[in-house]
């Protein structure tokens, strides 16, 4: 509810007689708030988050009685958000008006996964023959990422795995590289 004002009012005539009366002066604030908002980009951390606060995407809202709130759809993002994304900002002023604009959140992942390689190893060749034969998983790399996505992959068999692989006698030179998406 808006404060009433109470206003005297006097009425003088041209042979000096006056007349006086009140009246009540309500003044409403019925004008929207000037909502703007600026699109950003945001980077997702080691472990797959991100968030934002309304005034990253505010861009100098604005109103003549003032902003008394700012606030956002969406403030949290994670692996599943990489790529554009549409968040609402709302603007209210001190008397309860409202407006609204949109702004995209471009949400990226720059962290690197981490490989892990199994080192140096020397083996005997089989039994026979002039080269070893990979048993199972043993010198495959693993690898983790933030968002836990992605493949690995090496040049040797080209391959996620180097199980089966043949390796001649000699010292071999395998190369893994994983791709996070």
């Amino acid at each position: 509810m808006y404060p009433a004002n109470t206003v005297t009012l006097t009425i003088t005539d041209n042979n000096g007689n006056t007349s006086t009366t009140t009246a009540t002066v309500t003044v409403e604030d019925n004008v929207d708030p000037v909502a703007i908002c600026q699109d950003i980009t945001v980077q997702l951390d080691a472990s797959g988050q991100a968030s934002i606060l309304p005034g990253d995407i505010d861009n100098g809202s604005n109103d003549a009685c003032g902003i008394q709130s700012l606030a956002l759809d969406v403030t949290t993002f994670d692996c599943s958000n990489v790529g554009v994304n549409l968040v609402v900002l709302t603007v209210t002023d001190p008397n309860g008006n409202v407006s609204t604009c949109s702004a995209t959140v471009t949400v990226e992942d720059n962290v690197a996964p981490v490989i892990t390689c199994v080192t140096n190893d020397i083996r005997d060749t089989d039994p026979g023959v002039c080269d070893y034969t990979v048993q199972g998983t043993e010198f495959d790399a693993t690898f983790t990422d933030n968002c836990s996505a992605g493949y690995i992959t090496n040049d040797y068999n080209n391959s996620d795995s180097l199980a089966g692989a043949v390796f001649q006698h000699g010292t071999s030179v395998v190369t893994w590289t994983v791709n996070d998406g």
